[in-house]
């Protein structure tokens, strides 16, 4: 009887991402559009229905829509509620941050998006399972090895995966992070603890953020979208005679509801996903060792004020995506894949010290009759204004409104061909750079550009009676770029595939692009 063959090893993938909530499954839709082959895995044995992460910032709904899940997002949550604020059980106040906020032509999301990170998740493995790929669940990575230009990560389960890249995407306790060996240093602060769950409540307006604080701890419940009873419950945890933290529990939160409520224990009738939370403030000194990366909270993680945490993750992944393209299909340096670290990692610091300062007038708020949560948003918590002009990626060129390096804004025009309505987020979305003209005389390189790069670049005129051509009719558009309105001479911008400028040049250096992007991802092939 002939002897049995070993399966032969499966061929490598080109991304391995390790870890499947927003951040990783932000990466894996981003790579997987671009037909990048990509692989992701997670240690649990099922998908989580954790609430945690409240939702989408208007930045993180910008890369959403060009992922195109954002309408799924919209039509699954609900927009930001109304704060009211108890003392002693009676109301004080009431806050709506939102209410002033409405969109500009620049900015289509006026507020983020309540939704629990369940439901975000599942729309996003929707839209993962529409190119073809799944997470892989019970794949637990506890080794990591490279060599010849692969990486191996060993499973607990004694099968290992070939990768080009690595990307550790697996939370704060990442264990890619530990298997590399990079220090996470920061700290952890004992006294600002809080206890958090998903309870069922009734007889409260769901309508309604219920905030209630008291000298001596507060309770908060606020709805979670697309459920009957569901709130998401936080509180500061009980203690015991020895001012330990009581371990999260139906019977405590019971407790604590009553206490600081006023209202009868058992209005909180399931209590589930119980967990403590203490307040960290750690970064990762680096963001890349060989072939393996780190994004979202393996990388970072900071103070729950403001909401950034999974937002943050979500814009990393949106940083890399692209780049990793580059770098495997395209033809890009892997130096390409340095800009990473050189641009996320001082948003990551920033976004440390942003949270830290809104827990402080958090904290500081709610000891005064009538404060609350809404202290904890500001402009900064938007992720709108972040972007990256001390990159090595930020070519010349500025206007009166836009650097480079600076977020891509959007704004509303018309599609000359059809008359129709268009958004130049619309022509942003999907894996390419886009190549605006401003003015009559940038029709030829427009055209020029696009022949060379193909579907590397897409190119659009802004009332310069190109091929594919938009009409500024309102100005929106020249507003939101700083460009003068008839131009003269025309302006070039240029738009990174992640919806951030890259260059800025009049049509006389319209060289200035064809040598940005040969740098990028090598020479031109004619289409």
């Amino acid at each position: 009887m002939p002897a049995s063959v070993p399966p032969a090893p499966a061929p490598p993938v080109s991304v391995l991402i390790v870890g499947s909530g927003p951040t990783g499954l932000t990466l894996a839709c981003d790579l997987a559009r671009r037909s990048v082959a990509v692989r992701i895995i997670d240690r649990s044995p099922g998908f989580p229905r954790s609430s945690r992460a409240k939702g989408p910032n208007p930045r993180s709904l910008e890369v959403l829509a060009d992922l195109g899940v954002a309408d799924r997002v919209l039509a699954a949550g609900s927009a930001p509620l109304p704060m009211r604020k108890y003392r002693d059980g009676v109301p004080v106040a009431d806050a709506d941050p939102a209410a002033s906020l409405r969109p500009t032509p620049a900015a289509p999301y006026a507020h983020g998006r309540l939704i629990a990170q369940w439901q975000l998740e599942e729309i996003l493995r929707e839209r993962l399972a529409e190119f073809g790929v799944r997470v892989e669940l019970g794949a637990e990575a506890v080794g990591l090895s490279e060599a010849h230009g692969l990486v191996t990560v060993a499973l607990a389960d004694g099968r290992s995966i070939d990768a080009r890249y690595v990307v550790g995407c697996d939370g704060a306790h990442s264990r890619v992070r530990k298997l590399l060996g990079v220090p996470f240093e920061g700290k952890t602060s004992e006294e600002q603890a809080m206890v958090c769950g998903d309870v069922e409540a009734e007889g409260l307006d769901r309508n309604i953020w219920h905030q209630w604080f008291d000298e001596d701890g507060a309770v908060m419940l606020c709805p979670i979208p697309g459920t009957r009873a569901g709130w998401w419950f936080q509180a500061g945890p009980e203690r015991d005679a020895a001012g330990a933290p009581v371990p999260p529990s139906l019977e405590s939160f019971r407790r604590l509801f009553a206490q600081h409520t006023r209202l009868p224990a058992d209005r909180l009738t399931k209590a589930t996903l119980l967990s403590a939370y203490r307040v960290n403030e750690r970064l990762a000194d680096r963001f890349q060792v060989g072939r393996v990366l780190l994004a979202g909270d393996a990388a970072h993680v900071h103070s729950i004020a403001g909401g950034l945490g999974m937002n943050t993750g979500i814009q990393d992944a949106f940083n890399l995506g692209w780049k990793l393209a580059l770098v495997i299909d395209g033809g890009a340096d892997p130096r390409l894949l340095d800009t990473y670290e050189e641009e996320r990692l001082p948003v990551a610091a920033w976004t440390l010290d942003v949270t830290a300062d809104r827990l402080r007038a958090t904290l500081e708020a709610i000891r005064l009759p009538g404060g609350g949560l809404d202290t904890a948003v500001s402009g900064d918590t938007t992720g709108l204004g972040v972007g990256y002009p001390w990159s090595s990626l930020a070519g010349t060129g500025s206007t009166s409104r836009l650097r480079t390096g600076d977020r891509a804004p959007d704004a509303p025009c018309r599609d000359t061909a059809t008359g129709r309505p268009a958004r130049l987020f619309e022509a942003f979305a999907g894996p390419h750079f886009t190549l605006l003209g401003f003015g009559p005389d940038t029709a030829e390189p427009l055209r020029a550009t696009e022949a060379a790069y193909g579907s590397a670049v897409r190119a659009y005129g802004v009332d310069a009676g190109a091929a594919r051509d938009l009409g500024d009719d309102a100005g929106h558009a020249r507003t939101a770029y700083g460009i003068a309105r008839p131009p003269a001479p025309g302006t070039l911008v240029l738009i990174r595939p992640d919806n951030h400028v890259a260059l800025i040049a009049p049509t006389a250096r319209a060289h200035a692009v064809t040598a940005y992007l040969d740098r990028l991802t090598g020479a031109p092939t004619p289409h």
